[in-house]
């Protein structure tokens, strides 16, 4: 299921979300323009666990980049164009609703949280690894841990692809949700979390945190399983 915009609407203007998504837009073709200085730039700005589990050791494998500074830049890079837009649109689709249950300052401090997370998470996971993790995917899985805790019952407007045809739905955030994360633990427990690939349990983590940080950081007039929001037409 490819998740396109759901029935939620919001009462703020969600700026921060816009502002995350451009910085990891703006980063990406900044990269791309350079090339491969760009792929080489990803190479040492991304997070290597080991750069923080085994600093003496990964210091003379690796770029000398503080660890935890790479932790946040890892955040804004992406390893090409699909690995940035289905990024993107979930935390198009889905982010605006948390920064509308937070507030820009609480959610921004949540999305960073939940980064540092999943990159804490991979940390654990693998703590020898030098493959660079890149990637808006942990903070986004927190995103959406905060979206299926506040708007279960939410609508959303999904595309199922069957072969070369595209399948229009509407359907619960906890279905879309729990499909999602159900898909990333199964990943995530039969991967090689040493190996080049998808960083699985870096989504497990930024999930779990997200789930974790709601009932803290929403706003109190923000219930946790409620209702979604109606719009003015009803």
């Amino acid at each position: 299921m490819i998740p396109f915009s759901d029935d939620n609407p919001v009462r703020i203007t969600p700026y921060v979300n816009w502002l995350l998504i451009a910085v990891c837009v703006g980063v990406f073709a900044g990269g791309f323009v350079l090339g491969n200085r760009g792929d080489a730039l990803v190479a040492m700005l991304g997070f290597a666990p080991a750069t923080l589990t085994h600093p003496a050791q990964a210091r003379a494998l690796v770029a000398a980049y503080p660890a935890a500074l790479t932790i946040f830049t890892s955040m804004f890079l992406h390893g090409g164009l699909l690995h940035l837009g289905g990024n993107m649109l979930y935390l198009w689709v889905f982010g605006n609703n948390i920064e509308d249950a937070m507030g820009h300052g609480r959610y921004l401090l949540f999305y960073l949280a939940c980064g540092v997370a999943a990159a804490l998470t991979m940390a654990f996971v693998s703590p020898y690894s030098l493959i660079p993790m890149v990637g808006a995917s942990g903070a986004i899985s927190g995103v959406l841990g905060a979206y299926v805790l506040l708007y279960p019952r939410a609508k959303v407007r999904v595309i199922v692809p069957l072969g070369i045809l595209f399948y229009p739905f509407r359907v619960g955030a906890i279905w879309v949700v729990g499909f999602w994360f159900a898909l990333q633990l199964f990943n995530a427990v039969m991967s090689d979390a040493t190996q080049p690939g998808v960083a699985w349990w870096a989504h497990v983590g930024g999930f779990v945190v997200g789930l974790a940080l709601t009932p803290v950081l929403k706003s109190g007039e923000v219930a946790l399983f409620g209702e979604p929001k109606r719009g003015p037409w009803g």
